[in-house]
């Protein structure tokens, strides 16, 4: 998310995010449930290797693919999306967005095309992954912010900075199901920039040196990834550099990460 402003989204008609807390045996049975989620284990990852990353791109979200990434950045009139090289940081191609658009998550769906949320538009635009062609929108209800496919390619994963994920159908963007991340200590807030690893999904927690690693079929957190490390490696520019930004190449289990406006991106190892 951006400007160091928290919001948290309301779905109408759903009592699961908010209203007063259940009565008597409910309200005792939410407190064991908290309880009985065990503590995750925290760990530090090794730096395996360090490379540019370009200081005018405020990361929203970060993917690898065709031996490359592909970030999509953010701000009102610096939005863009961009095939970047990991050697230099710089951009091959790059198309910036209207500046009525701020760029948020994004996601390979297939191998063909490239979804970008964007922040408060309720809009997600689709492209051509060769050409950058856009070729495509889906309207979505609250804030976009971080959006990554499964393993299969068959589901998205969407977060909107609260404690709630969504499972979105790739071909119309209509939800399936949602779930709440949760840790021993209840709801975990400001998830925000997705990645799928593994059987696990990886989500970097808004203003936070820390990455969250959530089974998706519980919505329990089972790792956090402190990353306070990469933060005396980088030059500091502004109070909004702060980590955002996870991807892997599927192909050799590498990972990458970054943070908005960082000078560096990293690639790491964690043994979860």
């Amino acid at each position: 998310m951006k400007r160091l402003l928290a919001a948290v989204l309301i779905l109408s008609g759903v009592t699961a995010c908010g209203g007063t807390a259940p009565r008597g045996g409910a309200a005792s049975s939410s407190s064991e449930a908290v309880s009985s989620v065990p503590a995750p284990k925290t760990v530090v990852p090794r730096i395996v290797a360090e490379y540019p990353h370009d200081t005018k791109a405020y990361t929203q979200g970060l993917l690898w693919a065709d031996g490359g990434l592909y970030e999509s950045t953010g701000e009102y009139g610096e939005s863009s999306l961009r095939k970047v090289d990991l050697a230099t940081g710089k951009a091959e191609r790059m198309v910036s967005l209207p500046e009525r658009y701020f760029g948020e998550g994004l996601a390979l769906v297939g191998d063909s095309l490239l979804y970008q949320l964007t922040w408060q538009e309720q809009r997600c635009l689709v492209y051509r992954k060769d050409d950058f062609r856009q070729v495509g929108v889906f309207a979505y209800s609250g804030e976009g912010w971080g959006l990554t496919p499964n393993a299969a390619g068959d589901s998205l994963y969407m977060s909107d900075g609260s404690s709630w994920v969504r499972v979105l159908d790739p071909a119309d963007f209509s939800q399936r199901r949602r779930f709440q991340v949760r840790d021993d200590n209840g709801a975990v807030t400001e998830i925000n920039e997705l990645e799928w690893i593994g059987d696990k999904l990886w989500a970097n927690l808004y203003l936070t040196d820390r990455i969250a690693v959530i089974d998706p079929a519980t919505g329990q957190v089972t790792h956090y990834i402190d990353c306070a490390a990469l933060q005396t490696r980088i030059a500091h520019r502004r109070g909004t550099d702060v980590l955002n930004g996870i991807a892997c190449d599927p192909a050799t289990g590498r990972i990458f990460v970054t943070g908005k406006n960082w000078d560096k991106l990293f690639e790491i190892e964690a043994d979860l």
